[in-house]
């Protein structure tokens, strides 16, 4: 077996299960899930209708670079949303099985062992563990870039040396920021950009929570939009994008990657020996939902609701205040995170993630100790209820 599989750890919501063992939640109340990011809203029915429409293409093997009429509407929706004219869907866009899959595979492209040092992989901390996991299993070592309450969960590029930085071959960003919700601005950018055109390494930037924001006038910047606003061109830069969150569609893993062609291009021939190719029949269906955009701003408002209903309660007694974006609150707790998630799910049923979960020690600290991530993806009244029981539950403490 691959040695580096030793390198994995637990995934957090494995780790959840083995700290809940033999707690017994109170069974007077019904249980709320806040643990995961995994959208609740509705799928809307046109896109169910579009994917019964695309069942025909069953029948045939699907190209890994995806239908033309899939990465045109793709284009299309970036120059919407972006307004990055100019994308060429032949060259600029691979669909993708979810970003989850893409970001795992995308390490695996990039990362190039044979320069005789151990490459490195920047990722956020806390973290997506499939951006630690990918990197290990390309023969690459971590190095994390802590994302602290006390700065404004800025990034300090001077914790890591010169050296370090000339073995760097690929940085991870997520933005809007799981689980803390903060989106890089333009100045943001231009620092990275600096960075990557001073030592040569590629960019991936994960915007799956891109489309959930609380502002209609002020959406997310995007790193493919920030290159153009900085006048620069899409070199060593890719962006990954998924339809989970925006959609609501989790369980049809769509998504895609655009960015710097060249780079796409050794990735393309990678994706075809990696057998993943997205079903004809998920094609169509993401087809429509990248032309339609008015279920987005009706999920959107649906979060807006929830945060507006739920934020004042634990601003209360966790001092929690509105992300940037995304659907996390990223509450800090009065305890050890795990025995705050331990003791909330077994006195009042309401299951949450412990921050340590999400994040390694790193530069001296855990940045995820002494949090807890709480994503807003029941219904409404569930979200409510949570928080009251929450805000009852710390008021007792």
């Amino acid at each position: 077996m691959n040695p580096d599989l030793r390198k994995l750890q637990t995934y957090p919501f494995e780790k959840l299960r083995q700290l809940m063992a033999g707690t017994t939640p109170n069974p007077d109340l019904n249980a709320i899930r806040l643990y995961i990011g995994e959208p609740q809203h509705a799928t809307p029915a046109f896109i169910k209708e579009a994917l019964i429409a695309g069942l025909d293409g069953l029948s045939s093997y699907p190209s890994t670079l995806g239908q033309p009429a899939l990465r045109q509407a793709i284009a299309d929706w970036m120059t919407r949303r972006y307004a990055l004219d100019g994308i060429d869907p032949e060259t600029g866009i691979i669909p993708v099985n979810g970003s989850r899959e893409a970001l795992f595979s995308f390490v695996q492209a990039v990362v190039d062992p044979s320069r005789g040092y151990v490459p490195l992989v920047v990722s956020p901390n806390p973290f997506y563990q499939i951006y630690e996991g990918g990197a290990y299993l390309a023969g690459a070592d971590v190095r994390f870039l802590n994302s602290l309450r006390e700065n404004d969960f800025a990034f300090d590029y001077a914790s890591l040396s010169d050296e370090e930085w000339r073995r760097v071959q690929l940085l991870i960003v997520c933005s809007p920021a799981n689980p803390t919700g903060k989106v890089l601005d333009l100045d943001d950018w231009k620092e990275l950009f600096a960075l990557s055109d001073k030592y040569g390494f590629v960019i991936a930037s994960d915007e799956c929570y891109s489309e959930i924001y609380f502002d209609e006038g002020r959406p997310p910047l995007g790193g493919l939009q920030a290159a153009r606003l900085l006048g620069r061109n899409f070199d060593r830069l890719v962006m990954l994008s998924s339809l989970s969150k925006r959609s609501n569609v989790p369980g049809m893993r769509s998504g895609f990657v655009a960015g710097d062609a060249a780079i796409l291009k050794d990735y393309l021939l990678y994706r075809t020996y990696h057998g993943s190719a997205m079903s004809p029949a998920f094609q169509t269906a993401s087809i429509a939902a990248w032309r339609d955009e008015a279920h987005v701003v009706d999920n959107r408002a649906q979060y807006r609701a929830k945060f507006a209903a739920v934020t004042p309660l634990l601003q209360d007694v966790l001092g929690t205040s509105m992300p940037d974006a995304s659907f996390y609150l990223w509450a800090k707790v009065p305890m050890a995170d795990t025995e705050f998630a331990r003791r909330l799910a077994a006195d009042h049923n309401v299951h949450v993630l412990p921050g340590s979960f999400l994040a390694r020690q790193a530069h001296g600290v855990n940045p995820g100790a002494g949090h807890v991530r709480i994503a807003l993806v029941a219904p409404l009244a569930e979200c409510l209820e949570a928080a009251r029981r929450i805000q009852q539950f710390v008021t007792h403490l």
